[in-house]
């Protein structure tokens, strides 16, 4: 360094000391030549100082070998000392003006020298850092493609679904958006990206789902268009008002078609055809109450008895439901028609009869199973019997139902339907006696009694009537 002699000291001179140097060489045009001027001084007596080291050493070579090996040591020390000095100021020399020490590493005006250097008390493992960072292979790449935007999910509360049920309205559409973004990779594993610009493509379609709020639908398990039931038996009225007029009855366990749902309150139906508002709380469902799929199937069956019903036709009733009709009955004393339910049943499925007719003609004709002809001829019906010799004349059969088979064959062929009629084992009916499929009907030409189908009516509801008892 230069002293306050301007003379240049070689010897503890450190980095602190050789950056100062370098930043007054800058600020004066002719540091440089002085400078290198004294440095060359420097080397010069420095060599000279070391080869009168050199010559001293030579002279005890021979009584100390490794004394000399250390002195020549210091002398090779001494050499890279002076070298990586030389190289340090040539450095300086050759640096660009707009790079200086003070600029790069002291950040400060040119006047100020760089005055107070932090030790570092972390030594650095230079080691380390080369080895984390040689293999490290970070690339960057700028793209533009198309992605897909999500879309909303917007929710719409529907008074006509069931409480917490969902139904999607409207279905969701990605939208399109097209990106220029820069990527970045480490040893080929994506790291981030940067969003350099976007432009809408197409918008999203947001989807849309209807939420469910009636607790009415929730608690009977049904929906808008299902079949309900009702409780007992109602009217239905031209608006959802107590005070609106009727206009339709309905019985009980009948079932409606559900139609709308105006409140919680009140619903629209339809029976049979006939629309009209009743309230909610008179209806339930299958869920709510599973018997009553059942009843109203009994319900539609009775609902289509009337004394102008046609009787050349099955009565849709099954086996069970002529158990129930015919067991039981109180004025069947001797049990004749609870033991040959049956026969009533198969001659209502074999020959197109309503067997319920059919059994209420065996009732009125033979009281109940209790007429001398019942007893002893096993004919319930009185057939082939005249007015003036009705137990003489009348048929003997084996049994009652030889003799209910006989007569609903008969019923079909001759009064129940129109001649050249398809009817049973390939036959064809011959309709001498026919005057229309009713109850009516038959009594013209099969009792001369003008009340006899009234009669006999009133027992077939009497036997129906059981079905709902």
């Amino acid at each position: 360094m230069l002293d306050n002699k301007n003379s240049f000291n070689n010897e503890n001179r450190n980095l602190s000391d050789v950056f100062k140097e370098l930043q007054a060489m800058q600020n004066r045009p002719n540091a440089w030549q002085e400078y290198d001027k004294q440095a060359k001084k420097a080397m010069k007596k420095q060599s000279k100082k070391k080869n009168k080291e050199l010559k001293k050493a030579s002279a005890f070579a021979s009584k100390n070998r490794s004394q000399r090996k250390v002195e020549s040591n210091d002398l090779k020390l001494s050499q890279i000392i002076i070298g990586c000095s030389i190289f340090v100021v040539s450095m300086a020399l050759f640096f660009p003006k707009d790079l200086s020490f003070s600029e790069s590493y002291a950040k400060s005006d040119s006047s100020t020298e760089v005055a107070n250097y932090e030790l570092n008390r972390h030594r650095l493992n230079m080691q380390n850092i080369i080895s984390e960072n040689a293999g490290m292979d970070r690339v960057k790449e700028q793209v533009t493609e198309d992605r897909d935007v999500e879309f909303e999910t917007n929710y719409n509360d529907n008074p006509t679904l069931p409480k917490g049920e969902e139904v999607i309205n409207q279905e969701g559409v990605l939208g399109k958006d097209r990106v220029t973004v820069v990527k970045t990779y480490e040893n080929g594993t994506f790291v981030e990206e940067t969003i350099l610009a976007k432009e809408t493509l197409t918008e999203p379609t947001p989807k849309i789902i209807d939420r469910g709020t009636s607790e009415f639908l929730a608690k009977h398990k049904v929906h808008i268009g299902d079949t309900m039931y009702l409780v007992n038996s109602d009217t239905l009225k031209d608006s959802p008002e107590d005070t609106a007029n009727v206009v339709a009855d309905v019985k009980k366990s009948l079932d409606v078609k559900l139609l709308e749902l105006p409140s919680e309150d009140w619903c629209k139906v339809s029976f049979d055809g006939v629309e009209g508002y009743i309230k909610t709380s008179n209806l339930t469902s299958a869920y709510t109450t599973p018997n009553i799929v059942e009843k109203n199937r009994i319900q539609r069956i009775l609902l289509k008895v009337n004394i102008g019903m046609e009787l050349n036709r099955t009565s849709g009733l099954t086996l069970n439901d002529y158990k129930t009709i015919f067991t039981g009955l109180p004025n069947d004393t001797n049990k004749i028609f609870q033991n040959n339910y049956q026969a009533f049943y198969n001659a209502d499925k074999q020959y197109n009869i309503n067997g319920i007719f059919l059994a209420s003609i065996a009732i009125h004709e033979s009281a109940w199973g209790t007429s001398q002809i019942a007893k002893d001829k096993y004919n319930l019906f009185g057939y082939g019997s005249y007015d003036e010799t009705p137990y003489e004349s009348s048929l003997d059969f084996t049994s009652y139902e030889e003799c209910i088979d006989t007569v609903a064959k008969s019923l079909v062929k001759y009064y129940l339907n129109p001649s050249g009629t398809k009817i049973y084992d390939g036959e064809t009916a011959a309709g001498w006696y026919y005057n229309g499929p009713t109850v009516e009907g038959v009594n013209t030409r099969y009792a001369s009694d003008d009340e006899w189908h009234e009669k006999v009516y009133n027992y077939m509801e009497l036997l129906y009537n059981r079905l709902d008892s």
